[in-house]
């Protein structure tokens, strides 16, 4: 073949060729984000429309039928799912596969919009959203302070909030739990009849006081001025004198018809941290941002320590004075960067392995390391293309990158026994690294062809399945051809230059460790021969083993039909980690959420084995977090010691859901 002979005879191209593509895929590999699991899209749009204290059945009549005629005539779609809740309506349309998601969903949005005049007036503007991973908030962070919760609320959402929103890679930060200022008005419904004035008169005032506005400007020949009306409200004090004139022509003062104070607004949701409360800021990524370097950056945020531990920068910097602690309470990156550190550990003992059954089999140590080399090359080089596809680091990918491994040595195993066989037969190393790999050049092509082909189908399909096993059939298939190339490059090479006949003497140390490992290989060949044979001996050892093949094809059918092998789309994460989700009815109120939820939490934190519990009340990760119809719902996030606990997180979740059965009423 024309590029073995090129490598025999000018190394330096090649050479040069792979030290560019190892310094490229290290360089790739610095480049590649962390994920647990490969992005994927589920083909749903959910739209989301908040009428606020308006009854199910309202909900239903009044904007859910109207929405779902809104989106019927929308293209591709498969099913629409509604459900009218207390406050809220949600539509979820499920489009067929292949349907362009984004397209589709600005197109639901134009149609939506042509309907909002016919909705009420107290409906607020739909929400449309498609789903996605990103929607799952990779990091929640505790709060506390000397501060009041009402201070405390006012100092995040006007001050803290903001700067952690302006991180490179994060999407949003949502508040969760605390008490949000609020000015209260409480109109004395006698003072305000004896003064002929009505309620909406009132309302109309106090807006109308409250507000900014240019009014034109002032040009002379020198400067132009601007002017503008601030009619903002500064204080308490100043809209308890607001003026009122009332239809009598008399002018009165807010204050003497209404108590004005600074209160806070109706608490919708609950947050604690190990039964304390506190306030959640909880972190979302953008779809194309590295969770784990998003991760790095709130934590560089929060604060940055000294040597000493000393604070010297970031967040508790800066409001010392507050004495603003942020406690990471949970950071889902942790796990998936330990994931992804565990299967590289995995990769790591799988090129040792490797290495080490090369060497018992090729029985040269020189043979081994250069069929070794394969590897790292190959796997290196890899990383160039998932960078180039816009891939990331996944249990996937790196799955992909396990299994290939000994995959990665069969080109470079067959391509140094002919070019051992060459030199058996009397030529010198070049001439038969040259002979060896030419002879073979299509065998090896049509090995390496049929993996290829194997996997490319399945990276070029579409669908939920394909989209999460792409990254890993490409993965396969790049790092296959790769290979291909090393063997017919680097291989002969390495082997024309450093590859020489060796006779291992049964008298030395490494010599009767191999001749003992090929003794008992043949006598296992012998052994399975033997097995062979007896199958074979008369016609009722071959009906008998005929039955046997038959009955055990037969068993393993029955172990999926009687469930002792189960089902799933994805396999269990062992993560010592699970949510408890409560609720109760749907006209339950938020005080009686709380209190029936605090139960669950003191009995939770009576277990030995529990590390660490965060609780929502208002809301739970079902989709309708945002929604004020989930005042019945809360959430219990419990995170089992990692340390101590050695049981399944799914038994002991099974266990502590049949406890509770009598024990939380009305949950």
């Amino acid at each position: 073949m024309k590029i073995t002979e090129i490598s025999i005879k000018r190394p330096s191209i090649i050479i040069v060729l792979f030290i560019i593509l190892t310094l490229g895929g290290l360089f790739s590999y610095t480049r590649l984000g962390y994920e647990l699991v490969p992005k994927f899209e589920i083909n749903v749009i959910t739209v989301q429309t908040v009428y606020p204290g308006a009854s199910p059945a309202e909900v239903e009549s009044s904007v859910t039928k109207k929405i779902e005629d809104a989106i019927s005539s929308l293209e591709s779609i498969k099913k629409v799912e509604s459900t009218s809740l207390e406050g809220v309506s949600i539509v979820m349309i499920t489009l067929n596969n292949g349907a362009d998601v984004n397209f589709l969903l600005t197109d639901a949005q134009r149609k939506i919009n042509a309907v909002i005049n016919d909705l009420p007036d107290d409906v607020k503007t739909p929400s449309l959203s498609k789903f996605s991973l990103d929607d799952v908030a990779i990091m929640s962070l505790a709060v506390t302070s000397n501060l009041s919760e009402k201070e405390l609320y006012d100092l995040l959402d006007n001050k803290i909030q903001p700067v952690f929103a302006r991180i490179n890679g994060v999407a949003k930060v949502d508040l969760i739990g605390g008490e949000e200022r609020e000015i209260q008005i409480s109109v004395d419904p006698k003072k305000i009849e004896g003064y002929g004035l009505t309620i909406s008169q009132v309302q109309q005032i106090v807006a109308a006081s409250n507000l900014d506005f240019p009014t034109g400007n002032v040009s002379t020949r020198d400067n132009r001025t601007t002017i503008r009306l601030s009619g903002k409200v500064t204080s308490i004090e100043e809209l308890r004198n607001l003026p009122i004139t009332t239809p009598a022509g008399v002018q009165i003062y807010l204050r003497d018809i209404a108590d004005v104070r600074d209160g806070i607004k109706e608490i919708e949701k609950v947050a604690r941290l190990d039964r304390q409360n506190t306030i959640l800021l909880q972190v979302f990524k953008q779809s194309d941002a590295n969770a784990v370097a998003v991760s790095e950056a709130v934590k560089k945020t929060i604060a940055v320590h000294d040597k000493n531990g000393k604070v010297i920068s970031g967040v508790e910097k800066d409001y010392a004075a507050q004495n603003i602690k942020i406690l990471v309470a949970n950071d889902s990156s942790e796990f998936t960067l330990n994931a992804a550190d565990n299967v590289i550990h995995d990769l790591m003992i799988a090129i040792a392995l490797v290495g080490f059954i090369m060497l018992f089999f090729l029985q040269s140590l020189r043979n081994a390391a250069i069929t070794m080399v394969a590897i790292p090359l190959s796997l290196i080089a890899t990383f160039i293309g998932l960078l180039l596809m816009g891939y990331t680091l996944n249990l996937m990918s790196l799955l992909g990158l396990s299994l290939v491994v000994g995959i990665l040595v069969d080109d470079a195993i067959v391509v140094i026994e002919n070019i051992h066989r060459h030199m058996e037969m009397g030529k010198n190393k070049v001439r038969a690294a040259f002979d060896g790999a030419s002879e073979i050049g299509f065998t090896v092509t049509a090995i390496t062809l049929v993996i290829v082909v194997v996997f490319l189908p399945i990276a070029m399909s579409t669908g939920l399945v394909a989209n999460i096993l792409a990254q890993f059939c490409v993965t396969v298939i790049i790092s296959t051809l790769l290979s291909l190339l090393v063997s017919f490059t680097v291989v002969p090479w390495l082997y024309s230059r450093f590859g020489k006949l060796e006779h291992l003497s049964k008298t030395s140390f490494f010599g009767r460790i191999i001749h003992g490992f090929e003794s008992g290989l043949n006598s296992f060949t012998h052994w399975v021969a033997g097995l062979l044979v007896w199958a074979l001996r008369t016609w009722k050892t071959k009906v008998a083993t005929l039955f046997l093949a038959i009955g055990l094809l037969f068993a393993s059918f029955i172990l999926i039909a009687k469930g002792y092998i189960g089902s799933d789309f994805f396999p269990s994460i062992d993560r010592k980690e699970f949510f408890i989700q409560l609720e109760l009815d749907k006209d339950a109120s938020l005080e009686k959420t709380n209190l029936l939820t605090q139960k669950a939490e003191a009995y939770i934190k009576s277990k030995p084995d529990v590390k660490e519990i965060i609780t929502t009340v208002g809301q739970s990760s079902d989709g309708m977090a945002s929604t004020t119809g989930s005042r019945y719902k809360s959430e219990i996030h419990l995170i089992l010691d990692k340390e101590t606990f050695e049981g399944n997180p799914q038994v002991y979740s099974a266990k502590l859901k049949r406890e509770w059965e009598n024990k939380l009423i009305g949950a």
